[in-house]
């Protein structure tokens, strides 16, 4: 099977939410038809794809790409984690029944993952047992930090132990609504910034002592893990020669690496491979990142061009490793 680990939706009842309480969402609903955009305060606009709301166009899409299984992760700008404990439970679970619904169109062909209101970690906790419990969902998605706090961050960890203890994997995804500092030219905000944004939490969960906290957390990085991989001997080296990197965690940071598991959406081929060699292939699953305009069209093809991949390898990474974190 071909499944598809990272797939965007925005549930019709988070667009509707928008729509009724703009003040509240600090976002709008702008155009009519294909032309209608989401606008955030914050500075963050993007088209409402049909693919994001209607379960139709997503299988037509996942068909066009040679998909079998899509798991349904709502786009990130959900997240909402500026909002205060009422409103953020109120959206969370709003958003959350709305992409179990979805699921429930075609549960032959989706999986659903949910959200958090990770900022307020009590609620966070409860709504992670609800959806497990009722939805069924095994993974959830959180942003790489939790409006500027790392999480690392103590108050996060009975989230992420809870997580641990239900056997649900964690997608972390970078999140921004706006530009950020130094990097509003040129797309930069995505291009760089994203990759970079994983990268900051990685080193931070594994020199944090984290990791060795929670040593059974199944925990992915989106857009192919950022930066680390390819740095993965700096930080080794860093961790051998500073004590800095050694004061919370004695772990080799690669050791560490090989914990995580990444998508492909890398776009080059010869980094898939690179992955592989460097974590395993039982760590690295399909991903496409739709519909954004910074998803991967053709996931098959790049598993496919990435040299030197055994038959077992190929066929891991396109839906081995997702069956396994679903636990089916």
């Amino acid at each position: 099977m071909n499944i598809d680990f990272h797939s965007h939706v925005i549930p019709r009842a988070f667009v509707e939410a928008v729509q009724n309480k703009s003040s509240r969402l600090m976002a709008r609903i702008e155009g009519a038809g294909d032309a209608r955009k989401v606008v955030h305060e914050q500075g963050y606009v993007y088209p409402l794809f049909a693919e994001f709301t209607d379960v139709a166009a997503k299988l037509a899409a996942m068909d066009r790409k040679g998909l079998d299984v899509s798991v349904l992760s709502p786009a990130p700008p959900t997240f909402t984690y500026w909002a205060d404990e009422e409103l953020a439970v109120e959206v969370t679970s709003l958003v959350n029944d709305g992409v179990a619904d979805m699921v429930a169109v075609r549960p032959d062909r989706l999986r659903g993952m949910g959200i958090l209101p990770m900022q307020h970690p009590e609620a966070a906790v409860a709504e992670l047992e609800r959806i497990h419990a009722i939805h069924g969902f095994r993974a959830v998605e959180i942003g790489t930090g939790i409006e500027g706090v790392k999480l690392s961050d103590p108050r996060f960890r009975p989230v992420l132990r809870r997580a641990e203890e239900l056997g649900v994997f964690i997608l972390t995804h970078p999140y921004y609504i706006g530009n950020k500092a130094g990097l509003e030219d040129y797309y930069l905000t995505n291009l760089i910034g994203n990759p970079l944004e994983t990268a900051l939490m990685v080193a931070d969960l594994m020199f944090s002592g984290t990791l060795d906290d929670l040593p059974d957390l199944k925990i992915g990085l989106a857009h192919g893990g950022g930066f680390v991989p390819y740095q993965i001997g700096r930080l080794v080296h860093g961790h051998s020669v500073r004590g800095e990197t050694r004061a919370r965690s004695q772990t080799s940071p690669l050791e560490l690496l090989r914990r995580f598991y990444f998508d492909t959406v890398v776009f080059e081929p010869q980094a898939v491979s690179f992955l592989a060699g460097l974590v395993g292939a039982d760590k690295v699953f399909l991903g496409t990142d739709a519909p954004f305009d910074m998803g991967d069209e053709e996931p098959l093809r790049t598993i496919a061009d990435a040299p030197g991949l055994s038959d077992d390898q190929r066929a891991r990474i396109a839906g081995g490793t997702a069956l396994a974190l679903l636990g089916e």
